[in-house]
């Protein structure tokens, strides 16, 4: 096993995911959910997202060939899936756990963009080329990223409780705004790599 893949692939994942950066995201779209509820949520989130880059670290560079997608196009498509989300906090459309309704936030956005973003999928699939056999040192520092990743999530998702109902539209507000930032800033990116390079 390569240590200095095995450490590079743990660092690049877990600072793309931003576990603690995505806290209050998850507040917001499990909001009204019991704290068990919550949980499967992050539970089948990290298990989303740890599949997914998996997939794309073996099959990523043939998925995306065969379908003849770029990664331009992943960040377009992950940037206005957020903008989406993004104004629903703005426009107080969250009210109710999303989970509820048609789709599942566990999935997305939480496991598709948020934890295993086009950023993430990109560095594992780089990762995978970087040495001859990095295939056992890949695989576990995705699984320890993602680890470290759930016990922050699932500690961090204690602290509803101490923000109050004012707290939390406000808190809904500002995230909304910088969230829409944030996919704004994904979605310009990949038109800059589909159109300008």
């Amino acid at each position: 096993m390569d240590t200095s893949i095995l450490l590079k692939t743990f660092i690049a994942v877990f600072v793309l995911a931003d576990a603690v950066g995505n806290i209050p995201i998850l507040l917001v779209l499990t909001k009204g959910m019991e704290p068990e509820s919550r949980s499967r949520v992050i539970d089948k989130a990290i298990v989303v997202a740890i599949a997914v880059l998996l997939l794309f670290a073996f099959a990523g560079q043939f998925i995306l060939s065969y379908l003849d997608v770029s990664l331009g196009s992943l960040r377009v498509a992950g940037g206005l899936l957020l903008l989406l989300i993004a104004l629903r906090m703005l426009q107080g459309d969250l009210d109710t756990p999303v989970i509820d309704q048609e789709r599942d936030v566990a999935i997305t956005p939480l496991a598709l963009p948020l934890l295993a973003g086009p950023g993430t999928l990109t560095t594992v699939m780089l990762l995978m080329s970087e040495s001859p056999n990095p295939h056992l040192s890949v695989i576990v520092g995705i699984v320890a990223a993602m680890f470290c990743t759930w016990l922050i999530l699932r500690l961090g998702s204690g602290i509803d409780k101490w923000i109050g109902v004012e707290g939390e539209v406000i808190i809904t507000q500002l995230l909304g705004f910088l969230l829409a930032a944030l996919a704004v800033q994904i979605g310009s990116t990949g038109i800059k790599e589909l159109f300008f390079t």
